[in-house]
């Protein structure tokens, strides 16, 4: 009987333009595996390519996994029992963290597959090394509620818990409605807090700015449709 296969989160770009983020072991591994369970095929297509052209996409198996299609687990654990390896690659950045991926790796660990997490950019990291608030002590929440007064009650109990923990706070939003949630920090937020504004990370135009509630009142940056991540911090 062949041994177990192997399970490999691959990290992506958090931008087109930042292919220099990448370890060259990724695009080593890459080219040794044939399935890859991938958040966006068109996607995981153009990055392998950009990975190696040599890279015949037309051969690899492609299985899906996002919000609306769960990955099929009883397929990971039947090719991880064959003998083959399997690639694991969301949209951007790390697998399984904010991201999907997590379930294929559950299925790996269900049947003592070997799990092999892979450096590369992760915006939440990132983020918080620059941050300049508290890497020793944080939580990140992941999407805050859309409506009020849902959202504010989250963002008083977040800066509360900043306040009481000693503890930085990171949450993000759609794109599209990021400036939405920056205007609902400045109304719900202490003067004296400090947020952090991360955005398009990696990129050529990456912009990581620190400052208190009270300076943010006085220019907002624009946010549109840029991905993003706050961090709040009450001490």
């Amino acid at each position: 009987m062949s041994a177990t296969g192997k399970v490999y989160l691959i990290p992506t770009v958090l931008s087109p333009d930042a292919l220099f983020s990448i370890p060259a072991y990724i695009t080593t591994i890459a080219q040794q595996l044939r399935v890859f369970y991938v958040e966006n095929e068109r996607t995981a297509r153009r990055y392998l390519k950009a990975l190696d052209r040599n890279i015949n996409i037309d051969e690899l198996q492609l299985l899906p996994m996002h919000e609306n299609q769960p990955p099929d687990v009883a397929l990971a654990k039947k090719i991880l029992q064959e003998g083959k390896d399997i690639g694991i690659l969301s949209e951007a950045g790390c697998p399984a963290i904010a991201d999907p991926g997590h379930l294929v790796v559950q299925a790996a660990h269900s049947i003592d597959a070997r799990v092999i997490p892979m450096i590369g950019p992760n915006s939440m990291l990132l983020a918080l090394m620059a941050s300049g608030m508290n890497g020793q002590n944080f939580q990140f929440t992941g999407y805050l509620p859309i409506k009020q007064p849902e959202r504010g009650k989250m963002l008083r109990q977040l800066e509360e818990e900043s306040d009481r923990k000693n503890q930085t706070q990171l949450f993000i939003e759609t794109p599209y409605r990021n400036n939405q949630l920056l205007k609902d920090i400045l109304d719900h937020c202490r003067d004296n807090t400090r947020l952090c504004i991360a955005c398009d990370i990696t990129a050529p135009d990456e912009y990581i700015k620190t400052k208190t509630i009270r300076e943010w009142k006085k220019a907002l940056p624009e946010l549109h449709k840029k991905p993003a991540i706050f961090l709040l911090y009450a001490r």
